[in-house]
């Protein structure tokens, strides 16, 4: 068994006793930091809703670019026979010099028919996809350069007229709430007062506790936290779900130009955090939980899925082989048991895991054909 050294934090001794402050590994973030600047980030979004309700213009003002500047909006008569499709695009971002591979992912045409039942299907098949490819990639031979499509959060946007929240949209959130993380906004929160966004807010609440809807839970601070993380993260937590506003146009006011909008009676600000959540929106998305999105993605929804294929392909197995379980387990050896008779048990049971292997592997290439 092999020895473990413990530092205990104490400083080291040279030979001539002389004492040293430290062993190095104080270093390891650094290294973790130019590791990470150097590979870049990849980050993919998902923006579901119905038309109108503002999501290429917030995506455009969150990210400070455009992402649809050769887009053909439908007519009436042409969205009529429109069905969900998903669309992506792609955007690489350098922000002092930190390299961010952002990807879109859109739904246009959810929620515009007549019917609407399961339109959000074409949604949760699309999330189950990039599962399915990053599995067949994770259980090839070639895992170096890994391409991550899983979707790690959907911003899903809810009209501000109403009273609360829709069949539909109760539907949508329940149907993707074991696969991503869903994260519901109020669109267009210039549409109403702030009283009646505090209403809308309240109700939005407790209609998703009772109906049981698991969207995307802020973590808990830790308690090394300094007080102004702690706060601005309990001001995240209330702030839910974001009223948001977006804006590509740039206005005057107070002699100062600000993303706005213009109207007769003043102007609305996009980063005014007294007018909107948009502000708060973007630090919870970029600066301070696009991480946990992530790691909830992969430990969690993809985990998930991963089990379930892994059940699958197993049960399966274990019906083509008939056998109880697809890798038996052996007696414990005893000393009334020969040796010999132990290890050719032994090769017996390697030589069928192996098979079970190879006809894995083959029905996987299959399905791939």
């Amino acid at each position: 068994m092999m020895a473990s050294t413990r530092y205990n934090n104490r400083p080291l001794k040279s030979e001539e006793g002389e004492e040293k402050d430290y062993v190095g590994f104080a270093t390891l973030p650094n290294q973790v930091h130019r590791k990470s600047v150097k590979k870049g980030f990849d980050f993919t979004l998902m923006v579901a809703g119905e038309s109108g309700l503002g999501k290429s213009t917030l995506v455009n003002s969150l990210f400070l670019t455009d992402l649809h500047k050769d887009r053909k909006l439908l007519n009436a008569e042409e969205r009529i026979s429109q069905t969900v499709e998903i669309t992506k695009h792609t955007v690489d971002i350098e922000e002092k010099g930190v390299r961010l591979k952002l990807t879109i992912v859109d739904a246009p045409g959810f929620g515009d028919a007549i019917n609407n039942t399961e339109c959000w299907k074409p949604i949760t098949d699309y999330i189950e996809q990039q599962f399915e490819q990053y599995f067949r990639h994770e259980s090839g031979l070639n895992r170096k350069n890994i391409q991550d499509n899983r979707v790690h959060c959907c911003l899903y946007f809810i009209p501000p007229f109403g009273h609360g929240l829709r069949p539909v949209d109760v539907a949508f959130m329940k149907a993707l709430q074991d696969k991503v993380n869903v994260v519901p906004l109020i669109s267009k929160a210039d549409c109403l007062m702030p009283a009646e966004m505090r209403k809308m807010k309240d109700r939005i609440r407790e209609e998703i506790d009772t109906f049981g809807i698991k969207v995307y839970q802020f973590p808990d601070c830790d308690s090394d936290e300094d007080e102004e993380f702690k706060q601005h993260d309990q001001e995240l937590k209330e702030s839910t779900p974001f009223a948001v506003i977006g804006s590509n146009t740039v206005v005057e006011a107070k002699g100062q130009r600000v993303r706005g909008r213009l109207y007769p009676w003043g102007i609305v600000e996009v980063e005014n955090q007294t007018h909107c959540d948009f502000v708060k929106l973007r630090n919870m998305l970029i600066r301070t939980h696009m991480h946990d999105l992530k790691d909830i993605t992969c430990d969690i929804h993809y985990e998930n899925y991963r089990s379930q294929c892994i059940q699958q392909m197993t049960s399966k197995l274990t019906q083509d082989n008939r056998v109880e379980s697809p890798i038996p387990i052996l007696p414990l050896a005893t000393p009334d048991v020969d040796t010999e008779k132990l290890i050719k048990k032994k090769d017996e049971e390697l030589r069928r895991m192996q098979e079970m292997l190879q006809k894995m592997q083959q029905q996987m290439h299959e399905h791939d054909v």
